[in-house]
C-alpha cells in the first residue's frame, strides 16, 4: 500500500449516435472525397494496423485507387 499514490482520472472523447447512446465500436465513414475515423475506442493503438488496413481497402474501393495504381 505504501507504493500506491493518488492520481488523476482520465477523460476521453466518445462518439454518440443520433439516439445519444455511445458508439462502442470503430466507426469509419466516407463523406465526399474523404474518409473519416469518427470513433476508435480502446484498444485503438492495438488495432491501429487493422484500422489502417480497413481504411486502405475502403480508399481503394471508393476512390478506385487500384485502377489508378495499375495505369
Amino acid at each position: 500500500m505504501e507504493d500506491l499514490q493518488p492520481g488523476r482520472a482520465g477523460v476521453r472523447a466518445m462518439a454518440l449516435g443520433l439516439d445519444g447512446e455511445t458508439i462502442d465500436d470503430f466507426r469509419i465513414e466516407q463523406k465526399g472525397n474523404s474518409l473519416h475515423v469518427l470513433n476508435a475506442p480502446s484498444p485503438a493503438a492495438t488495432a491501429s494496423l487493422a484500422i489502417g488496413d480497413q481504411i486502405r481497402e475502403m480508399a481503394e474501393e471508393r476512390f478506385t485507387l487500384q485502377d489508378k495504381i495499375n495505369q
